[in-house]
């Protein structure tokens, strides 16, 4: 199914918020998934797969924390259910890009669903103005914000399954080597999503928790002529 960036974002945030995320953070999922689809990933999959999993699940518990023995944000970040969300996750590195600047890499541990982290990367790219690197299993990329460079497209770019990940500053090229021309994003940004039939239903059954549930008061004061009918 092919879908406008519009409905995308607008769909993914209103079933962030029907899984109990603030309208906060559920803003910020629904620009995430915009921009997954937008560079032709499968955002409204994950984000479908993601929302099933935590259901129900006390968004603490998938917050980051930090690892005994560790101090802080120096340490990695993790979740006390052993699953890291990656949009509350994303959303606290946004928080934190600040401290690339400085040498200090973000390490995660167990990121469930792990490309759903990505665009807060690349937003914080924006934000320093500089390319951020970002990390698992064999998974290698590199965003500026607005396209994203992989050394592999298909290196595990889609694992649902819980992964170590670490953000850092794209290392700068060497001063006595020749400035080459920058290939063209692995992965640039288009005008549409094409979605899994499947997963944008499961993300309306989400959203439909948002909806005020129908009442005699509500028939009679919406749409239709409700007791009376002059027609």
């Amino acid at each position: 199914m092919s879908h406008s960036l519009n409905e995308i974002e607008a769909l993914s945030k209103c079933a962030a918020r029907g899984a109990g995320l603030s309208w906060g953070m559920a803003e910020e999922t629904g620009k995430a998934i915009r921009w997954l689809e937008s560079h032709g990933l499968p955002g409204v999959a994950m984000l479908a797969s993601l929302l099933a999993q935590n259901d129900r699940i006390a968004h603490g518990a998938v917050a980051p924390q930090f690892l005994e023995g560790t101090r802080g944000l120096d340490g990695i970040w993790a979740a006390s259910s052993g699953r890291l969300c990656p949009l509350i996750a994303g959303a606290a590195l946004n928080d934190c890009a600040d401290r690339l600047t400085a040498g200090h890499d973000i390490e995660m541990s167990n990121v469930s669903h792990p490309l759903l982290a990505v665009p807060f990367a690349a937003w914080a790219a924006i934000h320093l103005g500089a390319p951020v690197t970002v990390a698992w299993g064999r998974f290698r990329g590199e965003t500026d914000g607005y396209g994203l460079w992989v050394d592999d497209p298909i290196a595990q770019i889609e694992a649902a399954t819980p992964a170590a990940m670490s953000f850092a500053l794209a290392a700068p090229a060497a001063a006595a080597a020749p400035a080459a021309p920058r290939n063209d994003p692995v992965l640039a940004p288009g005008q549409r999503g094409h979605v899994c039939l499947a997963a944008w239903g499961h993300l309306n059954t989400f959203a439909h928790r948002t909806y005020a549930p129908a009442s005699e008061t509500s028939r009679l004061l919406g749409a239709g002529a409700g007791e009376s009918d002059n027609d």
